[in-house]
């Protein structure tokens, strides 16, 4: 190490635990202490744990509906103006304007936008693809997509202090409290 270089900050702390249950305590009671910004792991989806997280309400369904409308009305308007503007063709008397004609394309267009803007908002949203995440780098984390819940507090909460936090994670029947450096 050089001289006057100080150790980077770290990203958080991170404690393992047993069972589901207690890792939904753990979420509950950090959040009434005053713990904020903080995330949790699990093998499976586990009852309760967003609720005692408090993970708001997701804003892809409003991306959904904005994108089929845009996708709706792009295919609608695209056929508007090659029928009728672009390259007119009055064949038979048929009127330039013939919005029967344009549903089926309205409709499928309408489909292709919500669900490529789901997809890609879902994505964005999430902040994926994250190949990396610091919490790689805490050997026992391996076990998060086997047997073992993991609820981690960031250090950028408000409330974060690294001895008063780390002993407060202990004192949640936690098997271990592990450094997750950045």
């Amino acid at each position: 190490m050089l001289m006057g270089r100080t150790k980077p900050p770290i990203y958080g702390l991170l404690a393992e635990f047993d069972t589901p249950a207690r890792l939904v305590a753990a979420a509950e009671r950090a959040r009434k202490e005053g713990y904020r910004c903080m995330d949790a792991y699990a093998p499976y989806p586990v009852e309760g744990l967003a609720e005692a997280l408090k993970f708001h309400h997701t804003r892809v369904p409003l991306i959904t509906l904005i994108g089929g409308i845009v996708g709706g009305l792009a295919g609608y308007f695209m056929q508007y103006w090659i029928a009728a503007i672009n390259y007119p063709l009055n064949i038979g008397g048929r009127p330039l304007h013939s919005w029967p004609a344009f549903i089926p394309v309205t409709f499928e267009l309408t489909i292709l936008g919500a669900a490529l803007s789901a997809v890609l908002g879902m994505l964005g949203l999430n902040g994926l693809p994250m190949p990396y995440h610091p919490v790689f780098h805490v050997p026992r984390f391996a076990l998060a997509s086997r047997d073992r819940f993991f609820l981690c507090v960031e250090a950028t909460d408000p409330k974060f202090d690294r001895q008063t936090t780390q002993r407060f994670l202990e004192s949640l029947d936690s098997r271990g409290v592990f450094e997750v450096p950045h």
